[in-house]
C-alpha cells in the first residue's frame, strides 16, 4: 500500500470517528494487536478511565494498566512509583520520607488526587465525552470493571495488559487474584507483563499451581549474543542479562522489546527466530504524533512481522494496522 493510503487511514481515525474507517471487531485474532500505552496517553491524562475509554473508542485491542501498590495494599493504575509527575499530590500533601511514593499513601488519600496531563496530553479530546467526568487514579479492579463494561457496550472484548511494576509477591498475588476473581483464564484476552524475569517465573509457578496459565510477556530489549544469535535482553538497572528464546519460552508466551534503539535493533530475522521459538513479539513504545511519520514507523515493524504495538496514539496505530491487514 502506498504511503498516501496509510496517511489517509491514519487521518480517518484521528478525529475519533468510531465507524467511518470501518470496524475491526470481526477481524481475525491473529492480526497484529494495538495496545493502548497507558491508555490514549498522547491525548488524555495517562492511566485514567477517560484515557482508557478514548483508546477503546479508537479501536485499541488492549488497554494497559501499569500497577503500583498503595500503603494499604491496594493495586492502583499508575506508571511511576511516585505520584508527583502525573498528579496534583504536591498541592494537597506534604512530602513523606522525602518524596511522594505511592507506597507511602493510602488508597483513600490517592483517591483525592487529580491526574494531570503530561507530554502532549490534554484535559479534553475533540468530539469525545468520557463516561468518567474526573481524572482520578483508578484501582486495578476499577479498570477491570471498566473494561468489562466497555466490552458489553461495544460488543467486542476489550483486552487487559497489566504490568507488574514492582517485583513483589504481593503484586503477583494481587494481579492473579483480581484476574481470577473476574473470570480471566488462559483463553481470555489478557497478557501480564513485567521487566523482571524472576517475577514472571514466579507468576508462572503460581499459575501452574492454580491451573490458570494466563499469557505472560517479558519486557526488555532485542539483544544479540557474541556470535550474532538473537537473545532477549533483560534489563536490571544498568545491566542487561541475555536469555535465549528457548529459555524465555519456558516461562512466557512472548516478549516486549523497545523500538528505535540503535544498540538493540529489531530485525525481521530477530522476530522470525522469536516466532520459531513460539514467542509473540510486541514493541514499545510507538510515540510518533504525526500521522504520516507514525504510519511509516508502524509499517516498518509490521512488515517485519511484529505481533503487537504499544502506542501513545491508538488511533494512528489502528489505522496503520488496518491498512497493513487490508493491503
Amino acid at each position: 500500500m502506498k504511503r498516501t493510503s496509510l496517511l489517509a487511514a491514519a487521518l480517518c481515525l484521528s478525529a475519533l470517528s468510531l465507524t467511518a474507517c470501518g470496524g475491526n471487531d470481526d477481524a481475525p485474532p491473529a492480526q497484529p494487536q494495538v495496545i493502548a500505552h497507558r491508555g490514549a496517553s498522547g491525548y488524555l491524562p495517562e492511566h485514567t478511565l477517560a484515557g482508557y475509554e478514548l483508546a477503546i473508542r479508537m479501536g485499541a485491542d488492549y488497554i494497559e494498566p501499569d500497577l503500583q501498590i498503595t500503603k494499604d495494599g491496594a493495586l492502583v493504575a499508575i506508571h511511576d512509583d511516585t505520584l508527583n509527575r502525573t498528579t496534583n499530590v504536591a498541592t494537597l500533601f506534604a512530602q513523606r520520607n522525602g518524596g511522594y511514593k505511592v507506597a507511602d499513601f493510602t488508597l483513600a488519600e490517592i483517591r483525592t488526587l487529580t491526574v494531570v496531563p503530561t507530554g502532549t496530553g490534554k484535559t479534553s479530546y475533540p468530539g469525545f465525552t468520557p463516561s468518567a467526568t474526573t481524572f482520578q487514579v483508578p484501582t486495578f479492579q476499577e479498570v477491570v470493571d471498566f473494561a468489562k463494561k466497555q466490552s458489553t457496550a461495544l460488543g467486542r472484548e476489550v483486552g487487559l495488559y497489566p504490568e507488574a511494576k514492582q517485583a513483589d509477591p504481593v503484586m503477583e498475588d494481587g494481579i492473579l487474584k483480581t484476574l481470577k476473581d473476574n473470570g480471566y483464564n488462559a483463553d481470555s484476552k489478557v497478557y501480564i507483563q513485567s521487566f523482571s524475569d524472576a517475577t514472571l517465573r514466579s507468576l508462572r509457578t503460581k499459575q501452574t499451581a492454580q491451573n490458570n496459565k494466563m499469557p505472560l510477556i517479558l519486557l526488555g530489549v532485542a539483544a544479540k549474543a557474541a556470535d550474532g544469535t538473537p537473545r532477549m535482553g533483560v534489563i536490571s538497572g544498568s545491566t542487561v542479562t541475555q536469555l535465549t528464546f528457548k529459555e524465555v519460552a519456558g516461562f512466557t508466551e512472548g516478549i516486549g522489546v523497545v523500538i528505535n534503539t540503535a544498540a538493540y535493533p529489531i530485525t525481521k530475522d530477530y522476530i522470525d527466530q522469536a516466532h520459531a521459538a513460539g514467542l509473540k513479539v510486541h514493541g514499545w513504545t510507538f510515540a510518533q504524533a504525526n500521522a504520516a511519520t507514525a504510519a511509516t514507523e508502524f509499517r516498518s515493524y509490521l512488515d517485519m512481522g511484529m505481533d503487537g504495538m504499544f502506542a501513545n496514539y491508538p488511533d494512528l496505530a489502528v489505522a496503520a494496522r488496518n491498512a497493513f491487514v487490508n493491503k
